[in-house]
């Protein structure tokens, strides 16, 4: 039933009458007309002042309150005015629904409070990865030109130097660029039918060298694959393994083997990247994707390592709906593995963004 003043008043009234009625009728000598008269004005009287007591002191006010909520613009107030008017207590309903609503804006506010101080240590990250190789070019030139280009080997060294550093640069802008497009979604995913297996061998040919000086071994398993067609961004999921791979070769151990499984489950076909290094300690698991976090910042830095390789991975698999999991333990190697849609005969070209 809907509750309004009027109802509300009605129903008080007629209880209002109805006991003084009934106590007026244990009176001696009072008459039927008497009865009457008495509770036609206890009626009246009951409800317009219980009326007008409701609707000014309660209803006006909530009706007072809700409209300011309306002038405020709060789209994400959940209550409607005819579901508050009708209220059985709508003090009380109008209370509980504020209170959620604050609750889920100081939740909000923590989540800005967070991303400030994330926004604060990513500035002070970037500055300092373009200030490292920076500051190294220009050393390098400005020692040259205080005269150290007369000597033909200094100045073929320091050139070097210079262009490896501005090498590094280059990258990191570029890493910059492609992370901040697939966050904000400007960066379309071309998505069509893809074959792993051919995706991770070619991506073997392009780190053998690499690979070599470390004496690693590169493998696919199972050996009996001959395809894993899927649906995906050929050339992003490319650059997902690249890197994987890239970083398998670069930190795990010297002579150790890095094994890219694809196995086929259902719709999906799970890849791992698998290999047999030091491993990565628990406190640091839980950080590796985030921007620019190393865990050997040294090291990182002298394999040319940006921080930002697999905070785009994450990114470019979120874009795939897809999720990247890891596991490592302590000198036995680590994890990476992730799935993708097996594609479907008719699997037609088309694109999207994250």
């Amino acid at each position: 039933m809907s509750f309004s003043p009027r109802i509300i008043a009605f129903f008080l009234a007629v209880l209002i009458t109805t006991v003084s009625i009934v106590f007026l009728s244990f009176v001696p000598n009072v008459s039927a007309a008497m009865l009457f008269v008495v509770g036609v004005s206890s009626f009246f009287a009951s409800f317009f002042f219980v009326f007008y007591t409701i609707d000014i002191l309660v209803f006006r006010e909530v009706e007072q309150i809700y409209k300011t909520i309306q002038k405020l613009k709060i789209r994400d107030f959940d209550i409607s005015r005819k579901t508050l008017i009708r209220s059985v207590n709508p003090i009380k309903k109008l209370n509980s629904e504020i209170s959620t609503y604050v609750t889920r804006k100081q939740q909000e506010i923590d989540e800005l409070k967070k991303m400030e101080v994330f926004r604060r240590e990513f500035l002070a990250d970037v500055s300092h990865e373009l200030k490292t190789p920076i500051f190294a070019a220009q050393g390098f030139i400005h020692t040259l030109l205080d005269g150290a280009m007369e000597d033909p080997v200094i100045l073929e060294r320091f050139l070097n130097k210079a262009a490896k550093s501005l090498d590094g640069l280059d990258a990191l802008v570029r890493d910059l660029v492609t992370l901040s497009q697939v966050e904000k979604g400007d960066l379309k995913m071309h998505f069509e039918k893809a074959d792993l297996k051919h995706i991770t061998e070619e991506i073997f040919e392009q780190l053998e060298s690499k690979a070599k000086t470390r004496g690693v071994t590169l493998k696919i398993k199972p050996k009996e694959l001959q395809s894993a067609w899927v649906t995906a961004d050929k050339q992003r999921i490319s650059q997902v393994i690249t890197n994987l791979v890239d970083n398998a070769i670069k930190y795990g151990k010297e002579n150790g083997k890095i094994i890219v499984e694809i196995e086929e489950e259902k719709k999906y076909f799970q890849v791992s990247i698998e290999d047999d290094g030091p491993g990565i300690s628990p406190e640091h698991l839980s950080r590796i994707f985030e921007r620019f976090y190393r865990i050997d910042k040294s090291r990182s830095r002298e394999t040319g390592g940006t921080g930002l390789g697999l905070a785009i991975v994450k990114h470019i698999l979120n874009a795939h709906h897809s999720k990247i999991s890891v596991t490592s333990k302590i000198d036995k190697g680590t994890r990476f593995s992730f799935r993708l849609p097996v594609a479907s005969e008719s699997a037609t070209i088309k694109e999207g963004v994250k």
